[in-house]
């Protein structure tokens, strides 16, 4: 008889389901639990703390959204239990989302009893021998990226910030959105003198309207309806250190005049109050908007715009920085190994070589995302294409795959019976594909389930086509 390795708990609203994962696990020497819903399963959790659960994602609310598994995994998060998401729709958006809010991995069905059972054990092992401190990823700022300026069209904007930096001069930083404009006008506070004081960050674009005149300068206890104590603004946080306003275009006309005599002399009052107090801040601010297209249209003050742009600092976009799409996804997916407890994974080339054809219109923001999801889905050591999640790859590719099938169709001279069509053609694509399920029903134009389905009509072997 098998020792116990710990106590796994069951939850799916499907009774086979839960029979057979308990059967596989049960044989493993696994002490298995079940629960056909979220009430049994918090019935369980008020009882016992299992060591992992496996969680489905749909109950009876639907069938596709998700949003009752993840609201049970946020409960299981907060008890910290570990949790391995299963959904039976393929969705990657929901097995990400499940993953950045806590969940230890997933697996979709149908799956692979081996590769369920490695998961299984991985996530249990973990539990039990936590790593020493040592071991692990650094962490230092990890939730930065490091400043990456190896492309030419970043070496000159580095040659302006070395002059700039350690002035007083207000500095205005332009640039698409998603390149990076907040870690910038961090480099100008840390490469001046004023980096032992304060950095204050804010986003203009989300402070409702009614608010900017107390978000900037403050209040005083009631000031206005909801002023339930004096709040200090952002210029007061700020004091001798580095003000830096994001999306500044959405400044609303209404508080222009108060940001102008703040630039101008220092001066402003708290809402509500009497006394004048004087900032002492270094501003920098960003925007992606046509400032001048906004001067010209009235919505903005010209003489304020003057005070923002003494020195104005254009941030490239990412496709004009092909040389630093390497480094920054060595420093991406550092970060996210750490954060999602992965060993430190590397690149395959030709997934080099697929991110430096694409055209990156989310910059390094989109970058960022699409290295995470890489991170996340990466069973191995490498991360390679099948990874790599593009909207133009992934277009391009149905596409030509599409006429693929077509050619396929078209090679057929002879009429034939639909189920012969059929079956030759999933054969020639799971053969062009090597297996993979996913890339071969996309070009048949089918779900993976679907793929499955008929696999099995026509008894096609997995084997044959050297399926992962």
């Amino acid at each position: 008889m098998q020792m116990n390795k710990g106590l796994v708990v069951v939850v799916d609203d499907d009774e086979d389901i839960r029979l057979a994962l308990s059967m596989l696990l049960t044989n493993e020497g696994y002490q298995v639990m079940e629960a056909g819903s979220p009430a049994e399963l918090a019935i369980i959790t008020a009882r016992v703390k299992p060591k992992l659960v496996l969680l489905d994602m749909n109950f009876s609310r639907d069938t596709t959204s998700g949003i009752e598994g993840l609201e049970v995994l946020s409960q299981l998060t907060q008890q910290g239990i570990s949790t391995v998401l299963m959904t039976a729709w393929g969705n990657i958006e929901l097995a990400v989302n499940g993953m950045q809010r806590g969940a230890a991995d997933f697996i979709e069905k149908p799956w692979d009893n081996q590769k369920l059972l490695r998961i299984v054990e991985k996530h249990l092992d973990r539990d039990i021998n936590v790593k020493p401190a040592s071991k692990r990823l650094p962490s230092k700022k990890a939730d930065e990226l490091t400043w990456i300026a190896e492309s030419q069209s970043m070496q000159q904007l580095e040659a302006m910030i070395t002059q700039v930096a350690d002035t007083q001069a207000s500095v205005l930083i332009l640039g698409e959105n998603g390149t990076g404009k907040s870690l910038l006008a961090q480099r100008l506070h840390q490469l001046s003198g004023r980096n032992s004081a304060p950095f204050v960050a804010v986003n203009m674009a989300a402070i409702p309207e009614n608010l900017f005149e107390s978000e900037l300068f403050g209040h005083k206890k009631g000031a206005f309806t909801d002023a339930h104590e004096n709040r200090q603004g952002r210029f007061e946080l700020a004091q001798h250190g580095t003000l830096f306003l994001d999306e500044i275009g959405t400044l609303p006309a209404n508080v222009q005049p108060k940001m102008l005599r703040v630039l101008e002399s220092g001066e402003f009052e708290p809402v509500g109050a009497s006394q004048t107090l004087h900032a002492d801040v270094r501003m920098i601010s960003a925007t992606n908007a046509d400032l001048d297209q906004l001067v010209a249209s009235g919505e903005f003050r010209r003489d304020l715009k003057f005070r923002l742009n003494t020195f104005v600092l254009t941030l490239p976009p990412l496709r004009d920085r092909q040389e630093d799409i390497a480094p920054l996804c060595n420093n991406l997916i550092a970060k996210f190994s750490a954060k999602y407890h992965k060993p430190l994974l590397t690149l395959s080339s030709d997934v080099m070589a697929i991110l430096k054809k694409h055209s990156w219109p989310g910059n390094i923001r989109e970058l960022s995302h699409v290295i995470e999801r890489a991170v996340i889905l990466c069973r191995e050591t490498e991360i390679v294409s099948e990874h790599i999640m593009l909207p133009e790859q992934a277009s391009n590719e149905l596409a030509a795959d599409k006429l693929a099938v077509d050619e396929l169709v078209a090679d057929d001279k002879e009429l034939r019976p639909l189920d012969d069509i059929e079956f030759e053609m999933i054969r020639k694509a799971l053969k062009k594909y090597q297996g993979h399920i996913s890339k071969a029903a996309t070009a048949l134009g089918i779900s993976r389930n679907a793929l499955y389905r008929r696999m099995e009509k026509y008894q096609l072997d997995k084997e044959e086509f050297d399926l992962e």
